[in-house]
């Protein structure tokens, strides 16, 4: 009777579909640790220490944006970081520990120094002056640099890691769910960081950080512990020749889809994340909203995300082509800007919230399309998992970077154009700029159909022929 209940207990609880013998639950979410320090050190990177330095510390804004910009330079370098930890090879038979280990320690390195960076790169406001020029920028952007590489390594290395113990049922469902343990460090530590430094003391932002660095080591070290086999490897083994990144990627791409897939992830980030920073100012601004009104934003876009996934899971379940899947979440994106842009000349803010809520559900059917087929195509045998995860990260985290950097200074561009008149006195409202990002970001939505097309039409792939169950955990981001 007990087994049973403790049976009952376990296949309730969330994610427990994405459990096997392999890797079991306790294990799972012991290991999904590793994202919540990544979690933690993006809120840092991105929303704290951003406004930090802007408000407190009194750091011009477009240097501000430099130094938050200095980690997307590495994504492109986590396809390479993830053959690595592929090829790495160990006298006791460690792949991807050692690169989790060794991310750990940048990403702590990084917050360890990053309050004293700041308080030199903030001299004027907090009287820490040296007469060196450029050693606050210079040492800022070093402390992000950092953090920002141990970052990328760590995610990695901890989704190859997760992916290579999980079966080939489960391992999608495994993958997306430290994504939403992503999400989850994210809003958690949002909060917890917000309220240390609701009174702004230089003192205070030392301890808030550092305390995240030492937390960081602490979650990843639980995260990480005895988690791969030790496998002694003999000396043959250590000698065998590497197969050098090239090789591995032309293995990645001999099946003629991936470098379309990762065109098709990079195209659609874009189309999707380039109004990130423009959707709550938009309703303020153009449809005089108030702030209680507009934070609903975040809720609506979540429902939205939440009803595409539900049918993901039922189109999946029933063999759909993950790619076609794809397509549909694009068409419900055209729709969701379409709307958003005519919420405007029809001041109508249930227009704008509809059309927030179809860009949570378009945004939902792309990313858990798109992850399904990366996870599920071939290889020759050369290119592992860490390379495929890595190649997929890389493509999403660059555009998503780009595209919301882009939308931002698209829209001032456009709109101090249209507020000096040089667009025509047609143009000359402050909709303008908002207008023109959502408008190319349609554009983008119709190039990434392009670019998706062929694959639609490709022969069945794996993820058809499975036929597992979808769960919660399969929403990526």
């Amino acid at each position: 009777m007990k087994k049973l209940l403790k049976r009952i207990s376990i296949s309730y609880l969330p994610f427990a579909d994405a459990a096997s013998d392999e890797l079991p639950l306790g294990q799972l979410l012991r290991l999904s640790l590793f994202q919540v320090s990544v979690g933690m050190a993006a809120v840092m990177l991105l929303g704290t220490l951003n406004r930090v330095m802007i408000v407190e510390l009194q750091v011009p804004a477009f240097l501000v944006a430099a130094m938050v910009a200095l980690p997307v330079l590495i994504a492109p370098f986590r396809a390479l970081l993830g053959f690595k930890s592929d090829t790495y090879k160990s006298a006791i038979g460690w792949k991807r520990i050692p690169y989790l280990w060794f991310g750990t320690l940048w990403q702590f390195g990084g917050l360890a120094i990053m309050p004293a960076a700041l308080l030199v790169l903030g001299g004027e406001v907090t009287q820490v002056r040296y007469d060196i020029p450029y050693a606050g920028e210079l040492l800022a952007g070093i402390a992000f640099l950092m953090t920002g590489l141990g970052m990328h390594m760590t995610q990695t290395a901890g989704l190859a890691l997760a992916a290579d113990r999980a079966t080939d049922e489960t391992r999608p469902r495994v993958v997306a769910l430290l994504y939403v343990m992503l999400l989850v460090g994210m809003g958690a530590s949002a909060l917890v960081i917000g309220y240390l430094l609701r009174q702004f003391t230089p003192i205070e932002l030392i301890q808030v950080i550092q305390g995240t660095a030492v937390l960081t080591v602490v979650l990843n070290v639980v995260a990480l512990w005895k988690q791969e086999r030790v496998r002694p490897m003999t000396r043959a083994e250590r000698e065998e020749e590497t197969p050098s990144f090239s090789d591995a990627w032309a293995d990645y791409a001999s099946g003629g889809t991936a470098g379309r897939l990762l065109a098709v992830v990079f195209l659609g980030t874009m189309a999707f994340n380039m109004q990130d920073v423009l959707l709550e100012p938009y309703g303020g601004e153009i449809l005089g909203l108030s702030v209680s009104s507009t934070t609903l934003l975040t809720a609506t876009w979540a429902v939205g995300a939440l009803t595409g996934f539900a049918l993901a899971a039922r189109w999946l379940s029933a063999g759909i082509n993950p790619y076609r899947m794809g397509a549909r979440g694009i068409l419900a994106g055209l729709a969701a800007f379409s709307a958003v842009i005519f919420s405007n000349p029809w001041n109508s803010p249930e227009l704008f919230f509809a059309g927030a809520a179809l860009i949570g559900f378009g945004g939902g059917l792309f990313s858990v399309a798109t992850l399904t087929a990366a996870m599920t195509m071939p290889s020759a045998g050369k290119a592992g998992r860490g390379l495929a995860l890595g190649a997929w990260g890389a493509a999403q985290a660059t555009a998503a970077g780009i595209s919301t950097a882009i939308g931002g200074g698209l829209r001032d561009i456009v709109n101090g154009m249209a507020n000096n008149g040089q667009l025509g006195e047609a143009l000359a409202n402050p909709a303008t700029g908002y207008s023109v990002v959502y408008h190319i970001e349609i554009l983008l939505l119709f190039m990434t159909l392009v670019a998706l097309g062929p694959l639609v039409r490709t022969a069945t792939t794996n993820s058809e022929r499975a036929t597992g169950k979808i769960g919660l955990a399969d929403l990526p981001t």
